[in-house]
Formats: C-alpha cells, sequence, structure tokens
C-alpha cells in the first residue's frame, strides 16, 4: 500500500468539480480547523502574478457570492493517504484577500471559509410554524441543503417537553442555523456539520455531545523509535469543575425547589480515576421560570461545561502518524505518566498542509487524572 500524500481540491457553486491544475500548482498553503463547541474553517493560499487568471476568477466568485439568494461558491479538500481518499474539508467560501507582489515576488491570494453551516445561516425563516417533536424539526430544517450532501441525524432528546397543539405551536424564529443552535441550547446537545463518511457527503449532527466509542490510535510522546508526536503538553485546573443547581417552582405553593444537577452522562463517561473536584456552585435561579424538564436540560448542558480539567496540547506529522487524527472523538496517550497516560476527548485539530509537508495541532481534555483503562489501543 502507497503511504503517499495526495490532495485533491474540488471548487464550484453547490456541486463543485476537481480545480484546474493551473490553481493546484499555484496551491501554497492549506490551513483547516475542526473543533467542538466552533465553527469549522479553511484558509486557502494561492501564489499569483498580476496576469494571473486566478484573479478573474476569485473576483467572479467573490461577486457571486454577495448575495444571499445565490449558490455561495463551495470548496472541497480530500486527502489521500495509503490509497484511501477521505474527506479533510467540505464548506463554502467567504472572503477574499489579494496581496500584490512587490520587487519581482509573486503575490498571493487567500481565500478563507466556514463549513456548511454558513449555508443555514443566509436566509431568516422567521415565523414558519413547526408543529413537530425537535428532531423532526431539525430534520426538516436540515433537508433543505440535500443538495450539499447534507444527512441528518438528529437525536431525540434526553428529557422531552413535547408542545401541546391546542396550548401553542413552536415557530421558527432567526436563520434555520440559529434556531437549530437555540434548540440545541435548549436541551442540552450540540449541532455541528462534518464531512464524511464519504467525499461530497456531510453529516449534520444533531444530540449530546459524545466521548464514547472507539479511540483513534495513540500518541506516543518520549517512547524513542514509537514517538509519533513532535510535542505534547498537560495543564491540570482543580478549580475548574461547577455544580449547578436549578430550581423547579411548584405550582401549588410557587415556592422554587432548588435541585442539584451533578455531570453523570452515560454518554461523557469518566475518563480518569481522579476526577474534576467541584470547586464552585452556580445557581441557575432563570430556571425557575421553565418547566421541570427544560430546567433539568439547562443543568445538564451547564454541568458538561466545567468538568474537563485536564487539558492537553500538541503537535504531529500526519506521515509519521499514519492518518489523520480527528476532532470530537477519542485518543490514546501514552509516555506521559500515570496522571496524564489514558484517553483523552480530542477538542480541536488544525491541520496544515504544504508540498512535503503534513502536520496537525491539536487540543485534548479529560475529566480526571490517572486512566481508567491499563492500556489503550495502539
Amino acid at each position: 500500500m502507497s503511504s503517499a500524500l495526495h490532495l485533491s481540491l474540488l471548487i464550484g457553486p453547490v456541486i463543485p468539480v476537481a480545480a484546474p491544475a493551473f490553481m493546484i500548482d499555484a496551491l501554497d498553503h492549506v490551513e483547516v480547523t475542526s473543533a467542538a463547541g466552533q465553527v469549522s474553517g479553511f484558509q486557502l493560499r494561492f501564489k499569483v502574478t498580476s496576469k494571473s487568471e486566478l484573479n478573474t476568477i476569485f473576483l467572479i466568485a467573490g461577486a457571486q457570492n454577495s448575495g444571499p439568494y445565490t449558490p455561495p461558491l463551495r470548496v472541497v479538500l480530500i486527502v489521500t493517504l495509503g490509497g484511501r481518499p477521505e474527506p479533510l474539508f467540505d464548506g463554502v467560501m467567504t472572503n477574499i484577500e489579494v496581496q500584490a507582489g512587490q520587487q519581482g515576488q509573486p503575490g498571493s491570494i487567500t481565500i478563507t471559509g466556514e463549513d456548511l453551516t454558513r449555508v443555514m445561516d443566509l436566509i431568516d425563516y422567521s415565523g414558519t410554524p413547526l408543529p413537530m417533536p425537535i428532531p423532526a424539526r431539525v430534520a426538516l430544517l436540515c433537508s433543505k441543503y440535500a443538495a450539499f450532501g447534507l444527512l441528518p441525524l438528529a437525536i431525540p432528546e434526553l428529557f422531552p417537553d413535547a408542545p401541546i397543539p391546542v396550548e401553542r405551536i413552536p415557530s421558527q424564529q432567526g436563520s434555520d442555523l440559529a434556531y437549530i443552535r437555540r434548540l440545541a441550547e435548549q436541551v442540552g446537545y450540540v449541532f455541528y456539520i462534518e464531512p464524511g463518511p464519504e467525499p461530497l457527503t456531510n453529516v449534520a449532527y444533531f444530540g449530546p455531545e459524545i466521548k464514547v466509542g472507539p479511540p483513534q490510535p495513540a500518541l506516543n510522546i518520549d517512547m524513542d523509535s514509537f514517538t509519533n508526536v513532535e510535542s505534547l503538553n498537560f495543564s491540570f485546573d482543580p478549580t475548574k469543575g461547577v455544580l449547578p443547581i436549578v430550581f423547579i417552582q411548584n405550582q401549588i405553593t410557587r415556592v422554587p425547589i432548588p435541585i442539584p444537577i451533578p455531570d453523570l452522562n452515560p454518554l461523557q463517561p469518566p475518563l480518569g480515576v481522579i476526577s474534576t473536584p467541584l470547586a464552585n456552585i452556580k445557581m441557575m435561579k432563570d430556571t425557575a421560570s421553565m418547566n421541570p424538564m427544560q430546567a433539568i436540560s439547562a443543568g445538564l448542558n451547564e454541568a458538561k461545561k466545567s468538568q474537563d480539567a485536564v487539558t492537553a496540547s500538541g503537535s504531529l506529522s500526519v506521515m509519521r502518524y499514519g492518518r489523520m487524527l480527528k476532532a470530537r472523538r477519542l485518543v490514546g496517550v501514552r509516555g506521559a505518566g500515570i496522571a496524564y497516560d489514558g484517553l483523552y476527548y480530542v477538542s480541536k485539530v488544525t491541520s496544515t498542509i504544504e508540498r512535503g509537508k503534513f502536520e496537525q495541532q491539536f487540543d485534548l481534555t479529560r475529566n480526571g487524572l490517572v486512566s481508567i483503562t491499563p492500556r489503550v489501543p495502539v
């Protein structure tokens, strides 16, 4: 099996096509960022001269993206490593920056973009009635973007709050993206779009943040010939843990009842034996105006934000690691010592590609010290 690295660039409105050879030859730098809790983005830098065709192409593309009713320029990056193509990014262009060359040196064109959530944020659909459960609403809104290969994956909420039609009919507020994010915040879920599993397809995930599943191959530090990372640094913040307390109002006496919400989520199990200590208490007084299901969901949403007291950051060469490290998944760590070895959640990955080089910067999080597993997958 070949270990060569090949990068494919597809570009075009809605259905992208392979970029022409002169565009690939001018491509000088690629940077892609994927992170939990924020929009994924990309940046492509091309070397150009004043007579380059790219000046005209991107000028037209920029004008095309100026209105909400015109299809944005879609950009797809596919990495083939070991003979297997994997989508690295799928999104749309949002900005063009031109730097003129000086003293005989070529200039550059840098295009910046975001993932396909940007497409969902172009038009305000406020007032559209949506008399259905939350997962069905999310699936319906995502179905508008099937032309972009968007496949909705909506998980039913843990504590459903089904509206009674004779009392109220839910209606959309804002764009599709803004409304879905609002629903996710209400029930303690996350919403994001990530490319795959095949090129030109994307999964729109609406559900709890999952920190279980098969881990990626281990990151090895200080293990001689088995070392596969360039650097890896750790930190532990014992003051980060927060215990949220929600208030549920007694319908008869109108007296608010405080209820502590521990971070006990089967989809986010402890990854360390010594868990994050609860150093703070947060009174969520605004939950008194919510019904019990909404209050509990708000408390769970707050609890999950404060437990990852162990963090790590580092860098690696993809060619040495043997595959791309992916965000929003687990990964093992070896060689860091008894306190920091074990499984981690990959919260952020920034991939940088230049000719002959493919590197990744990454951030890891964990909710405790000392591994709960005696060994991690190699």
